[in-house]
């Protein structure tokens, strides 16, 4: 524990350094790179680690980031306790979403999850407090004056996403360890055998979305302040499409890899930039390729590395080299 609790301590010391000496898009990238973190993490203890198949981590997010809105802009909070918020909200959604879904599972279960996606944006357009279309403003101020002059908001973005980033996946990474981990990988290998062993696989199941569902909603509050907005738009069904792509890039059981899967998820666009401007057209296919590669790339995942590049390289490092 020590030694992993150290290990944090000196990654968070190292990223804050390097946000301190780069430009200002390259901090922003970072900030977003945390904020996939955090909701790639939901996705591989939910699918990883209890089996069950989401697609609407992006709705999840969307309930975490209006709560977290609201809580700033009624209550005047501060923003540790909006954030908060947002794990709470999401946390309770989840469990409720999660006491339906633990009679469902495969297809059946990504439907839901799906329609979820698909429908919770369309109903946040319909109340006047959630801002409709254009949104509710997130405003977390500017940062600190002893920070200096030269301590733009972007870097106060990216300082915050990180560390909370590193704060959830600590967390996450000891709660896959515990018993609660080592049950729900027990339920998603054979859960008669675990019923049979006396766990009741329905309530772990619960439990494994409302966790889930609790980070991906920090998340979404990540996402919020990034953009200093909550609007339907930036909850997206294309929000759930790439983090069940930046999942399977990472390894959908491999609580490391989403650092990786959220580096391609931020490397997309500037893909996407660099193609559009050979193509010529860039105003255009700029409003296309982002999807059309996320698309692509979890096809051929799915096809060549279905538990991801990542798995497959740590798996072909642990072979012996055959004498």
């Amino acid at each position: 524990m020590r030694k992993k609790i150290a290990l944090f301590i000196l990654l968070g010391w190292v990223l804050l350094i390097i946000g301190d000496r780069v430009d200002e898009l390259r901090v922003y990238q970072g900030a977003q790179m945390a904020m996939y973190t955090i909701a790639l993490a939901s996705i591989v203890l939910l699918t990883g680690y209890s089996g069950q198949v989401s697609l609407g981590n992006g709705a999840m997010m969307a309930v975490g980031g209006y709560g977290a809105a609201l809580t700033l802009n009624n209550l005047g909070s501060p923003i540790w306790f909006a954030f908060l918020m947002a794990v709470v909200c999401a946390a309770l959604f989840g469990a409720l979403l999660g006491t339906a879904a633990a009679r469902l599972s495969g297809p059946y279960l990504a439907g839901t999850t799906l329609a979820l996606a698909v429908g919770l944006p369309a109903i946040a357009n319909q109340f006047k407090f959630l801002g409709g279309e254009p949104g509710l403003l997130f405003d977390v101020g500017f940062p600190p004056e002893r920070f200096g002059e030269e301590f733009t908001q972007y870097k106060w973005f990216f300082w915050i996403s990180t560390f909370i980033a590193l704060i959830a996946l600590f967390m996450t990474s000891n709660i896959l360890s515990s018993r609660f981990g080592r049950t729900w990988r027990g339920i998603r290998g054979h859960s008669l055998a675990a019923e049979l062993c006396g766990v009741h696989s329905s309530r772990m199941k619960i439990l494994a979305f409302t966790v889930s569902s609790a980070l991906a909603g920090l998340a979404g509050a990540v996402l919020a302040m990034n953009i200093s907005l909550v609007a339907p738009g930036a909850y997206a069904l294309s929000l759930s499409f790439a983090l069940v792509t930046g999942a399977v890039l990472a390894g959908i059981s491999s609580l490391p890899g989403v650092v990786f899967g959220a580096f391609i998820l931020v490397a997309i666009p500037e893909i996407a930039d660099a193609l559009a401007g050979r193509l010529g057209d860039a105003d255009k296919l700029n409003h296309y390729l982002p999807g059309l590669i996320v698309s692509i790339l979890l096809i051929l995942s799915v096809i060549y590395a279905p538990n991801g590049p990542g798995e497959n390289l740590r798996k072909h490092l642990r072979k012996k080299p055959a004498r």
